[in-house]
């Protein structure tokens, strides 16, 4: 499933994966969010409700470009940077990959002010 991310003027597209999560993310979609930076490699955005994670890995890496979901806050984070596997502290933090943006969008990401207000949806 395609999905396209609009902030600050840029058009990204990218492609959601198969899971359980991805389906129920894309159920959500158009949705408007604050992306905020988290850590200088990711940016983070609430959602309005936590995604179905049935058959989801406990977690995951990610890489620049990966769209994923961190299922202990429910929220959805767009990576610029590398995340090593978030098992986290005493595995608390569950990271489930939802897709993946096309370049240049890490770039894109990485240059954006602290916050940003950022639609996504179902690209057509």
């Amino acid at each position: 499933m395609r999905i396209q991310l609009t902030v600050n003027g840029a058009e990204l597209t990218g492609t959601l994966g198969e899971g359980a999560a991805a389906r129920d993310f894309a159920a959500l979609l158009p949705l408007t969010v604050e992306l905020a930076d988290f850590h200088g490699r990711e940016r983070v955005a609430d959602l309005p409700r936590p995604l179905d994670l049935a058959g989801e890995p406990a977690s995951t890496t990610a890489q620049p470009g990966d769209i994923a979901h961190y299922a202990t806050w429910d929220n959805m984070a767009l990576f610029y940077g590398n995340q090593h596997h978030a098992a986290g502290l005493v595995r608390l933090v569950r990271l489930v990959r939802l897709g993946r943006l096309d370049d240049p969008a890490a770039r894109v990401l990485a240059d954006l002010p602290e916050s940003a207000t950022a639609i996504v949806e179902l690209a057509d």
